[in-house]
């Protein structure tokens, strides 16, 4: 099963200036076959994008808020701790 799901920013706090870059990345500690990844903001179903990280160029107002990834194998899914993003 997958499992070990965590979420890490650059910049490392989570607070971005407005129009500024934020690159979220998600790593798993285990899980075997191949892993597809998920992003989501808040409780919103559809993911935000997919692949082990999410890049936001020009971040804006309306993109603060908790992020999370969800991985799967097919088999199993895990999720990592929301990570809360801020929009200075």
């Amino acid at each position: 099963p997958v499992s070990g799901v965590s979420l890490w920013a650059e910049p490392p706090s989570g607070q971005v200036v407005l129009g500024d870059h934020l690159v979220l990345s998600c790593m798993v500690v285990t899980g075997t076959g191949p892993l597809s990844f998920t992003w989501h903001r808040g409780g919103s179903g559809a993911p935000l994008g997919t692949g082990p990280h999410l890049e936001l160029r020009h971040v804006g107002d309306n993109d603060s808020g908790h992020y999370h990834c969800r991985v799967s194998n097919g088999d199993s899914v895990a999720e990592s701790v929301p990570l809360n993003v801020t929009v200075l």
